[in-house]
């Protein structure tokens, strides 16, 4: 009876300490992976060095400009980055995970305008990051709902 009341509590206290262990060990790396943007016409993979999170585009619905070459990134107001393919290119950087679920401190790129803004990020669920360009404030900005991109099953 003693041994079932100890493996009782045992298993009582893994079970209340394993989801702290299991959240602490995710920390802000929840948010790596592949996400489309708002309008689905890119992919973008989130990945992670020294403590900061970066997304760099790796998949693009419509990769041709309209003479079949592929896209660059044109709307670049510095004219040496003009001719930078827009696949393969780094439009989120050095964003930092907050707490929880909340990320800040970084830096998103526009390639359909070619303006960088500040950024920050909430993982609203594990399939949905809202990811927050403004200028100055947070209040003057634009919030953009990416989604998860799950590899769809052969």
């Amino acid at each position: 009876m003693k041994k079932i009341l100890i493996l009782t509590c045992l298993a009582a206290l893994l079970l209340a300490v394993f989801p702290v262990f299991s959240q602490k060990a995710a920390g802000g790396d929840a948010i790596l992976g592949t996400w489309y943007n708002a309008e689905k016409d890119a992919r973008i993979d989130i990945t992670v060095k020294n403590g900061k999170y970066f997304g760099q585009v790796n998949w693009l619905k419509n990769p041709l400009d309209a003479k079949g070459k592929p896209k660059t990134d044109v709307e670049n107001p510095d004219p040496k980055l003009k001719s930078r393919p827009r696949l393969g290119l780094v439009v989120l950087t050095n964003l930092q995970h907050k707490s929880g679920n909340k990320y800040d401190k970084g830096k998103i790129y526009d390639p359909k305008s070619g303006k960088t803004y500040s950024a920050q990020a909430e993982l609203a669920n594990p399939n949905l990051l809202k990811l927050r360009g403004f200028i100055g404030v947070s209040l003057i900005g634009r919030t953009s709902e990416w989604t998860r991109y799950i590899e769809p099953k052969p």
